[in-house]
């Protein structure tokens, strides 16, 4: 798959650009599939050993020279014209835009997949505002906005650097954890065009995103105690996703833990439990998701 995402990086019709490929210690022949490239734009960089993407991502940063950084997950792609696109977004704006992101399309969906998107597209991600500073962050951290900035996001370099750069604690979240740290000195703007695609290789396990979310939200604490305190049910909100996770997976009883009386009171929240529901018995009975 990292052909498929080089060709893409390449391919953009903004050519002053870089391409650092980290390989994070794999043993599935990408070195060989970088090496025949003949492009001088292209660097490889390995690890010994599996660090996780966090790792593999600081690596790309503390790598690049130019002024911006750009994420593409090896799975993933962009169309041309993303890059032109996002620069000149930011060159419109003003100095304290230091980072744009577009959106995306997902291909590889079953049907059920793609009906639970766009789902989820207008009944839960509906309402909040899709730039800006503070009020991304919150829109971020309630789910309400969608990035998925680990292959959308182009951003200031040195504001990722001042920012801490990404979480090597987190394997999922970590994205989205890096975003809320640059909005806290920054604004982040949107363009409406989906630039690239990424492709459903399966998910990680619910478990995994037990505990991604437990570090995500402590991290953040200041942000979602603040929230919290003006009756934004953040918290609530982190469990539900993690009930779809475990409904998902065709594990009712174990969903079952993270549930509260608030989903009784939010119709949104019972449409979920509905839909997600009948993914678990697809997973019980063996059908595809």
């Amino acid at each position: 798959m990292v052909g498929r995402a080089l060709d893409s990086a390449l391919a953009q019709t903004t050519t002053d650009l870089e391409v650092v490929v980290v390989d994070d210690g794999s043993d599935d022949g990408t070195e060989a599939v970088v090496a025949a490239y003949d492009d001088p734009r292209v660097r490889y960089l390995a690890h010994e050993g599996n660090r996780g993407v966090s790792a593999a991502r600081n690596t790309g940063v503390d790598a690049a020279t130019g002024e911006y950084v750009a994420f593409l997950d090896s799975d993933d792609e962009w169309l041309p014209r993303k890059l032109e696109r996002q620069l000149a977004v930011l060159d419109e704006r003003g100095g304290e835009w230091v980072g744009v992101y577009c959106d995306v399309a997902t291909a590889d969906l079953s049907l059920l997949g793609r009906l639970g998107a766009a789902f989820s597209e207008r009944v839960v991600r509906t309402g909040g505002p899709v730039e800006g500073g503070r009020e991304l962050a919150e829109a971020l951290v309630t789910m309400r906005v969608f990035m998925s900035p680990g292959s959308t996001l182009l951003v200031e370099r040195e504001a990722v650097r001042a920012a801490g750069g990404f979480d090597e604690g987190l394997s999922i979240y970590e994205d989205w954890d890096l975003v809320l740290r640059v909005l806290a000195a920054g604004r982040i703007a949107h363009v409406a065009e989906p630039l690239a695609v990424t492709h459903f290789t399966g998910d990680a396990p619910a478990e995994a995103y037990v505990e991604n979310d437990a570090r995500y939200l402590s991290r953040n604490a200041a942000l979602v105690d603040d929230l919290e305190a003006r009756g934004v049910p953040v918290r609530h909100v982190h469990r539900m996703g993690l009930v779809g996770h475990f409904l998902a997976e065709g594990r009712f009883g174990d969903a079952a833990a993270y549930l509260d009386g608030r989903v009784l009171r939010r119709p949104a929240d019972l449409a979920r439990l509905a839909f997600w529901s009948v993914l678990g018995v697809r997973a019980r009975l063996g059908g595809e998701r």
